[in-house]
């Protein structure tokens, strides 16, 4: 009796997990690149939740440098794998349509890929752009709209997030903090 009465709370907040996952594209400047990954929110109530998404975003070059690589043989891209987690505030539970806005915090890890040298010139770089990774500050927000029919959720959103520059390098390479847009579109499911 005492284990039903201390599982029920946890069985009605299971139903309302909702796991997502996600593409679209980074945008810096005229440059665009793919962004993936996934999240989870967990209800707070009718109209807040708790999330936390981890990601990537493919190509968040200044896109000053990255014109003037267009003209090299070589490419140079810097990617960000983050994770953060953060606040989401929903729009009316009753309708279809629900519009959020949510604010996160978290890290980002910038790495930097070499490529179009030739087999070797490739890996020995890219070993040591291994020494210039690192792991920065990112916050972020965003707004969109959410479309639920039963246990299945489309999301159709915008983010800005904001990540730190790190060493001399990276700052170089992104042009200061690193100010990139999302657009994406997500597909989960409400349990």
């Amino acid at each position: 009796m005492a284990f039903a009465l201390l599982a029920a709370p946890g069985l009605a907040f299971a139903q309302n997990l909702q796991v997502q996952g996600f593409g679209g594209v980074t945008v810096r400047g005229l440059g665009t690149a793919p962004t993936v990954g996934g999240n989870i929110a967990v209800p707070l109530g009718s109209h807040v939740q708790v999330i936390a998404e981890g990601g990537r975003m493919g190509d968040i070059m200044s896109p000053t440098l990255a014109t003037l690589l267009d003209f090299a043989p070589v490419d140079l891209r810097l990617r960000a794998d983050y994770g953060e987690g953060g606040v989401r505030i929903l729009g009316s539970s009753h309708n279809v349509v629900r519009p959020y806005a949510e604010a996160t915090a978290g890290l980002a890890r910038l790495r930097t890929n070499f490529s179009g040298a030739g087999l070797r010139p490739d890996a020995i770089t890219n070993a040591a752009l291994q020494f210039l990774d690192s792991t920065r500050p990112m916050f972020g927000v965003g707004t969109g709209v959410m479309i639920q029919g039963g246990p299945v959720v489309v999301d159709l959103g915008y983010r800005f997030n904001k990540i730190s520059a790190g060493n001399a390098i990276q700052s170089a390479l992104a042009g200061g903090d690193f100010g990139v847009h999302q657009f994406r579109f997500g597909l989960g499911f409400r349990f």
